[in-house]
């Protein structure tokens, strides 16, 4: 994607063990040299200009390392955490993503700067829209042949587990069109899209149209809400809406009928912006 788009995106290498206390973190940070991610993390943190934004899309393990030892930077250098993972409601069962590290995703509710909490689901596990979940899906063919050529390659080489070790060369050949008919007809679920989009001060209207979140008059399908919640060391959530100044918020569904529909297009208009 670097060389599809003409970035330069650094990367690190998490964590691999899980962190189930505070004395985990003291042992991470007492290895030398500093494991990858959290390096990174910190470093760019510590260079940032502005306060900058984290998303978070799989375990909490390295943000929250990094929080234990430098809070004052995320007091001072973090704009926001958008943090996809958990359930709305009954969380009796842990999502996939707060299983990997329940003590790492409590320590997230507790970061000293805003935190837009995006649970994957309204309740654990169902694969439907919800109130309180970001899940959505669509079938692929609905997006996959309006992007470049290059794009669609991406996609193919990763969903089709291509094991051709010349991956950059792959993005320049002839797209595989049974391959993108196969996969075309199977559906995909999303989750991510709101957060990226209300990040940069955008949203989705319920047609379907990315527009500013200061534009009057609009119909948003969905909203961050303030809350009041916390997390228990093993993973499970209790909130409540509030009315008082808060730096925590949710994410919410305004219309369950047109989120699904209003995603996929505010999606694929993005995608198709690709080079």
């Amino acid at each position: 994607m670097n060389y599809i788009t003409g970035q330069s995106v650094p990367v690190g290498v998490g964590v691999k063990e899980r962190i189930c206390s505070e004395e985990d973190v003291q042992a991470v940070f007492a290895k030398k040299p500093l494991n990858g991610g959290i390096a990174l993390v910190l470093k760019t943190l510590e260079e940032a200009v502005e306060p900058i934004v984290i998303h978070i899309v799989g375990s909490c393990r390295d943000l929250a390392a990094a929080i234990s030892e430098r809070p004052d930077l995320f007091r001072t250098k973090c704009k926001a955490i958008y943090l996809n993972a958990g359930t709305g409601y009954d969380d009796t069962n842990l999502e996939y993503n707060v299983a990997l590290d329940a003590f790492s995703y409590s320590k997230l509710f507790m970061a000293p700067c805003p935190v837009y909490w995006m649970p994957c689901f309204h309740t654990t596990n169902v694969l439907e829209v919800g109130e309180y979940g970001t899940y959505y899906r669509f079938k692929q063919k609905e997006i996959l042949p309006c992007l470049s050529e290059k794009v669609q390659n991406y996609f193919m080489y990763a969903l089709g587990r291509v094991c051709d070790q010349r991956w950059l060369s792959y993005l320049e050949r002839p797209v595989d069109q049974r391959l993108l008919e196969a996969h075309g007809n199977l559906y995909r679920n999303m989750w991510c899209t709101g957060g990226f989009l209300h990040m940069v001060g955008k949203t989705v209207t319920r047609e379907g149209n990315i527009v500013p979140l200061t534009t009057e008059g609009i119909q948003p399908v969905f909203e961050f809400a303030p809350i009041k919640v916390t997390c228990d060391e093993n993973g499970r959530t209790r909130w409540q809406h509030t009315e008082e100044a808060s730096d925590k918020f949710i994410f919410r569904v305004l219309d369950l009928e047109a989120y699904e529909a209003a995603m996929t297009k505010a999606l694929k208009q993005l995608l198709e912006k690709l080079p």
